[in-house]
């Protein structure tokens, strides 16, 4: 599920277009995190998560290619469960126009522990994003094919300020809304540093909080919630 550092892409399309595209340059990232609390759109999924992922990035033809995979753990989920596993696939490929860059993407969640009795999702989404006064804004809207999200769509936005070479002050706030239902789920401001141990390696702590705008939830129901975790991101 689309948590703090995942990037959205296509393994196999980069892949294959980079092999084919001699000057294509392919970007590779390796991430592993704790966060105190699994926050999904609002509603908690479980609590002391730790994840880890592995994300590409290249260019063919104008076009932007990206992908990852991405593995989390809770060990105290909901619903009495005690813990659960989750894998997500998801790939994109994006355009930059003068107006905006546009993005379409493919998500698929998998739950490996059958016990927990989550069902397996697709999602494809359609993304929009541009600068807007220094600020990075973008809207999501997410299309559940096999389940029901109910139109879930989600305005981000973003701010980074440079404190000096190695340091970096981020500021990111998030805004769920149910197009089914004509609501809001929920919002969402987290404050981060990236702190650059190498060339290639940053370590990022991040505090976040989520307020619930809507009782019922998306998938359950969901409050406000305070959590705080980590994020080592490796670079190649």
């Amino acid at each position: 599920m689309l948590n703090y550092c995942k990037t959205i892409g296509a393994i196999a399309a980069a892949t294959a277009f980079a092999a084919g595209n001699a000057s294509a340059e392919v970007e590779y990232e390796l991430h592993a995190g704790y966060s105190s609390a699994y926050i999904f759109r609002g509603v908690d999924s479980g609590q002391d998560l730790t994840e880890a992922g592995f994300d590409l990035a290249t260019e063919y033809n104008g076009l932007g290619l990206s992908a990852g995979v991405w593995y989390g753990s809770t060990q105290q989920a909901p619903a009495g469960n005690t813990s659960y596993d989750e894998i997500d696939i998801y790939g994109g490929v994006s355009k930059e126009f003068e107006f905006a860059t546009l993005e379409v993407g493919y998500i698929k969640y998998h739950f490996p522990d059958s016990a927990f009795g989550a069902d397996d999702a697709t999602e494809i989404y359609f993304a929009a994003s541009r600068e807007f006064f220094g600020i990075d804004t973008s809207l999501t809207y997410f299309w559940d094919v096999e389940t029901d999200n109910n139109g879930y769509t989600e305005l981000g936005l973003g701010k980074s300020f440079e404190l000096n070479e190695c340091t970096a002050l981020n500021l990111n706030g998030t805004l769920g809304y149910l197009a089914e239902e004509g609501k809001l789920s929920h919002a969402q401001l987290s404050v981060s540093i990236d702190y650059a141990l190498t060339d290639t390696a940053t370590v990022s702590p991040y505090i976040a909080h989520s307020w619930s705008l809507n009782e019922e939830g998306l998938y359950a129901g969901s409050e406000n919630e305070l959590f705080a975790g980590t994020m080592l991101s490796v670079s190649f």
